[in-house]
């Protein structure tokens, strides 16, 4: 068993050679503090800088693949799970309409005037996802609908108007005059449609989407 002194010797010979703190520490069996401390004044040749320096990109290369397939095995393994978790779902009237209730009372304009109901949002498949629950859960006057958009000056509104009626499966005859944002000088998003506000003008409909939010959470809730 090597002394203390003789430790550090040998700590600072392999330092010399090239070895990493962490070949050292773990060939002398040494704390990784102490073998800092030894070696902290030792200067390296040329060679030896070298030796380490490709040690240690070879170690961040090999860290950055490990944590790569560690996010890939982890982004499979909740995909399954997602997939297994709605599998077995049947979204009938009844879930539909509690579905809506809910994505309405997180993302809709709820104001003290309950004629209109009003769901506005940038993605189109969440604004896709909502109508597709509330024509399902509820009795609607599809002409009661009408869709105001929210659009930068590097849009071509015809050309917004013609995809934002696909998502919503409502004709443009029944768009609002579009709301032009103001130029903030940013750069253009790509990919960005704009945004979409869905408007339901009845109050039953408002009424009721909005009950069967609160009835929800009050008999989920504490």
């Amino acid at each position: 068993m090597l002394s203390k002194v003789s430790e550090k010797q040998e700590a600072i010979r392999l330092r010399l050679l090239g070895r990493s703190l962490s070949e050292i520490v773990a060939r002398l069996g040494v704390s990784k503090s102490s073998a800092s401390v030894w070696l902290r004044d030792v200067r390296l040749s040329d060679r030896a800088q070298k030796i380490i320096s490709q040690k240690s990109d070879t170690g961040r290369l090999k860290s950055a693949e490990t944590h790569r397939t560690q996010t890939r095995a982890r982004l499979e393994e909740s995909a399954s799970l997602a997939t297994e978790t709605v599998a077995d779902v049947h979204v009938d009237k009844n879930l539909s309409a509690i579905i809506c209730a809910l994505l309405y009372w997180c993302e809709g304009e709820k104001t003290k005037n309950d004629k209109t109901l009003t769901f506005a949002n940038s993605d189109p498949r969440l604004v896709a996802t909502f109508l597709h629950l509330m024509r399902n859960g509820f009795e609607l006057d599809e002409k009661k609908f009408r869709v105001c958009l929210h659009l930068h000056d590097y849009h071509k509104e015809g050309v917004q108007k013609e995809f934002w009626s696909r998502v919503t499966r409502i004709p443009t005859t029944q768009f609002l005059k579009t709301y032009q944002k103001q130029h903030t000088g940013k750069r253009t998003r790509e990919g960005y449609a704009g945004c979409a506000s869905i408007r339901y003008y009845d109050t039953r409909i408002a009424r009721q989407l909005q009950a069967v939010a609160r009835a929800f959470l009050k008999s989920t809730g504490p």
